[in-house]
């Protein structure tokens, strides 16, 4: 089990009170197919992902992204118990969708350059180090099927 520090908890916590999930989802998830193209074979059927201006304006992708910061929530809700939270999901995007668990790590970080650019000089040392071990358990959770 995961030991959270009342600051880890906070930052946490205050971070996904102040995200716009229709702008931060969609761009996380754009900045992720556009750095690291190959991530785009999980999305054939979301149309024209053929360059960076098709990704950052597919409606799909901007719908996945939100859908991605709203299944982060349920690891804010549950976060003493994270990875039974996302013991189903693991199991889907393992054996149903087989996407490859480095990618949950990509778009981790593609997350974190992202908030960061929001957050600007409040994005400290210390609450970088909250949110990337928050990020470290989501993604240890979402790939524990793999293991």
């Amino acid at each position: 089990m995961v030991e959270w520090s009342d600051f880890e908890r906070t930052t946490i916590s205050n971070i996904f009170a102040s995200l716009d999930y229709k702008d931060v989802g969609p761009k996380a998830l754009s900045r992720c197919l556009i750095v690291y193209p190959w991530t785009q074979r999980y999305f054939a059927s979301f149309g024209n992902l053929y360059n960076a201006e098709a990704i950052k304006t597919n409606p799909n992708v901007a719908a996945h992204g939100v859908k991605v910061l709203h299944g982060l929530d349920q690891a804010v809700k549950n976060m003493d118990n994270i990875k039974a939270t996302y013991a189903e999901l693991s199991v889907k995007h393992s054996e149903q969708l087989h996407v490859d668990p480095d990618n949950f790590r990509l778009l981790a970080d593609c997350l974190s350059i992202t908030i960061a650019a929001k957050m600007g000089s409040n994005f400290t040392p210390a609450v970088q180090a909250a949110w990337q071990k928050f990020l470290a358990v989501v993604v240890s959770a979402l790939s524990k099927q793999y293991h």
